[in-house]
């Protein structure tokens, strides 16, 4: 068989566990057919071992988080350097860690923007936290900030504003920061940084709180616990 079509015999192997992991709206085929899509969008999956790829797949399902175009979720090829291959690192997107924040039921509505150059914005922190941002239209110029913002179903709201300096110094300190979403969506993985930062803000629940961590994570196969990339063990190249 091909890479490819070992790859989607073992999806189809996984079927069961796969169903068992995901939430009742979604699908084991659902999820298997996503998976092959990501993949052949990005031929460099196939280099990766299998079981490191079936166990993002499997993490994906057990948050989920549907990976690739949508943006919920990124499975990202490295160079394992220690074990001398390439292997599959998990991601979680913006939009995934909108859609976590959600099902916690206390958040009314959670949104991140960027604001650019040409744009009209202000905001103010204290005792009467203010935030102003009119988008320009046309050319906007380069980016500046990106804000988060959480209403909360009794009232209240959070905000958090982070400059494109902050933003770059987070990116940097990422083991993923030359390549993947970083590379092809950097605005989406900006607004998600700031979503981050703010996290320990928001009223959500010890488990989401949990399945938020699972980010940048490694599972050597689908039965093993992920482990974040920043383990000593894992040396990924840029």
């Amino acid at each position: 068989m091909t890479p490819e079509q070992t790859i989607a015999h073992y999806l189809k192997r996984m079927a069961p566990e796969i169903e068992r992991a995901l939430p009742s709206h979604m699908n084991a085929d659902r999820m298997a057919r996503i998976a092959m899509t990501t993949i052949r969008t990005n031929p460099q999956l196939l280099q990766c071992s299998v079981p490191s790829l079936l166990g993002a797949v499997m993490q994906a399902a057990q948050l989920g988080l549907e990976p690739g175009l949508i943006g919920h979720c990124y499975l990202v090829p490295f160079r394992n350097n220690k074990e001398n291959r390439m292997d599959v690192q998990f991601i979680i997107g913006y939009k995934g860690m909108i859609d976590l924040a959600r099902r916690s039921g206390n958040i009314e509505s959670i949104y991140a923007h960027c604001v650019y150059e040409a744009d009209e914005f202000d905001y103010e922190l204290g005792l009467n936290p203010k935030l102003y941002h009119k988008p320009a239209t046309g050319h906007r110029g380069a980016l500046k900030y990106v804000y988060a913002v959480a209403h909360f179903k009794d009232g209240g709201y959070q905000f958090e504003v982070m400059d494109v300096e902050e933003i770059e110094r987070r990116r940097k300190r990422s083991k993923a920061a030359n390549n993947g979403p970083w590379v092809t969506d950097y605005e989406e993985m900006a607004k998600k940084t700031v979503i981050r930062h703010m996290w320990k803000y928001l009223p959500i629940s010890i488990e989401i709180q949990q399945q938020s961590a699972q980010d940048e994570v490694i599972r050597k196969d689908i039965a093993s616990e992920p482990v974040s990339v920043y383990s000593d063990a894992i040396d990924i190249s840029v």
